[in-house]
């Protein structure tokens, strides 16, 4: 009886990915409304390409020291197939955005949730068996 509930409830790994997912994307969407609402970047598409960027770089340092401990391999390979990883990821969540907002004209909060479930799902799985895996 123990054993099947153990097995209902989240792993430690997904409760820090979770953690650390929402302290990167605070920060990713802090600095996307910065740079709409503060800097003024007229396009919601090029203000989210720059945020995901520091979003991006929070998410590897937890992800590497926090969430996914059990790797062996190199700071810089890891670093490098993350880029690659979250490149995809940005230019996809970007594009979302881009076509959401600037074209069809919504709210680009919304848009951004809607991209922001793709990315949980595509970053996690590419972190697990391709970034970080033991």
């Amino acid at each position: 009886m123990l054993e099947a509930r153990r097995s209902t409830f989240p792993s430690a790994e997904v409760l820090r990915y979770i953690a650390n997912g929402v302290v990167a994307t605070a920060i990713h969407y802090a600095v996307l409304r910065f740079g709409l609402e503060v800097v003024g970047i007229p396009s919601a598409g090029v203000a989210n390409l720059l945020a995901a960027c520091c979003g991006i770089v929070v998410s590897f340092v937890g992800s590497r020291y926090y969430v996914f401990r059990e790797h062996d391999e190199p700071w810089f390979r890891q670093a490098k197939r993350f880029g690659v990883l979250y490149a995809a990821i940005a230019l996809v969540h970007a594009g979302l955005l881009y076509v959401w907002s600037d074209r069809l004209h919504l709210d680009y909060t919304v848009g951004f949730c809607i991209a922001l479930v793709i990315q949980v799902v595509s970053s996690y799985f590419g972190n697990k068996f391709l970034v970080f895996k033991a």
